[in-house]
């Protein structure tokens, strides 16, 4: 082989490193001695002939009949072969640690918070709500209950006064011993017949000619102008009446079916309602004893203007439904009342027995 041609062959590095930062093991590779040894395998000769190549030029026209020299450079490159295979492995060995080291770094996966248990007051706390929560009971059972305890005193005392608004309770009235007879000659025959005539108004829909156009057999008219119109206002305050109760019962029936799932909460809402009515029937009846005339008129002012329900002696409203006729429909309407309010009391005493019965129902129903 010539020299000079292998000289020109040879040509000078190139520092491919632009980044001016040869330390990295990723730019292991551009060093001079691994290029050098990259390039000597790729034309298949030794590694140590790139490791030592001003040597190889200087003794390159005596090596050719030398085989001592020869030998020794191959055992040169060799060794720099090795060399340099050690040193690409410590930095690829380094890089390696350090990538470890960065991978070491990441953060945790979110599914591992899970399986970190939080500080013991943390889980107490929580256990305390859980707890909590558990015992609470419901709002919407209560707020009905309530609405129950509220309304039934105005459901029971207007079916009690439809009750006492008819024909028979007419007739017990005016055939019970001790009952006021009328001074103007009113039978008790032509009592119950007109009288019947003006509680039929009150709950038919018929205009005012149903009690303006009867007569007595003498021709005149049976009521004046001033008792039809009072009597008119009577039957507006009796329908409303009756249709609120219409509206209640149906809140009842309603109330039932929403809270019949859990045991003793509709009997529970009718004890709390009895209780309250019980208890304003009684003041009222007190307020009544202690001043029936002052009682009948704060009860009249309350519904009709003054002058409207004000009527002499003579006339026929007086002689159907004279003053005692209103004190007995008071105590009816009180007895009924109270009666009704205190059965529900007594069949829905909430005992021992039905609260725990109850609190297990509740429980089963949770679960």
């Amino acid at each position: 082989m010539d020299v000079t041609e292998d000289r020109h062959e040879l040509k000078p590095e190139v520092d491919l490193d632009d980044s001016q930062d040869t330390d990295q093991p990723a730019f292991e590779w551009m060093r001079t001695s691994n290029a050098a040894a990259l390039r000597n395998r790729s034309n298949g000769a030794p590694d140590g002939a790139g490791a030592s190549g001003a040597d190889h030029d200087r003794t390159e026209s005596s090596a050719e009949g030398e085989d001592t020299g020869r030998h020794g450079a191959e055992a040169e490159g060799e060794g720099s072969e090795h060399a340099d295979l050690a040193e690409g492995a410590g930095a690829g060995t380094a890089y390696e640690s350090r990538h470890s080291a960065t991978t070491d770094l990441r953060e945790p996966s979110p599914t591992s918070a899970l399986q970190m248990r939080p500080p013991e007051d943390e889980v107490r706390r929580r256990t305390a709500q859980r707890e909590a929560a558990a015992k609470a009971k419901p709002v919407a059972p209560r707020v009905l209950q309530v609405l129950m305890a509220i309304f039934m005193p105005f459901l029971l005392l207007i079916g009690a006064v439809r009750l006492v608004a008819t024909p028979a309770f007419l007739w017990l009235e005016y055939f019970r011993p001790g009952f006021p007879g009328d001074g103007y000659g009113f039978s008790v025959d032509d009592r119950l017949t007109y009288g019947s005539y003006a509680l039929d108004y009150l709950a038919n829909f018929a205009g005012r000619r149903y009690l303006g156009d009867l007569q007595l057999p003498s021709g005149s008219p049976l009521f004046t102008d001033g008792e039809v119109s009072h009597m008119a206002d009577v039957k507006l305050v009796f329908l409303l009446a009756y249709a609120a109760g219409a509206v209640l019962l149906a809140f009842f029936v309603i109330v039932y079916f929403v809270l019949r799932k859990r045991r003793g909460a509709f009997a529970r809402g009718l004890f709390a309602g009895a209780i309250v009515t019980f208890v304003l029937v009684v003041a009222l009846a007190v307020f009544a004893i202690m001043g029936w005339q002052t009682f009948f008129t704060d009860f009249h002012h309350l519904f009709f203007a003054n002058g409207t329900w004000t009527f002499q002696l003579s006339d026929t409203l007086i002689r159907l439904f004279p003053s005692q006729f209103w004190m007995d429909s008071a105590i009816v309407i009180g007895v009924l009342v109270l009666v009704v309010s205190s059965l529900t009391i007594i069949f829905a005493w909430p005992t021992k027995k039905k609260s725990e019965a109850a609190d297990a129902e509740l429980a089963r129903t949770r679960e």
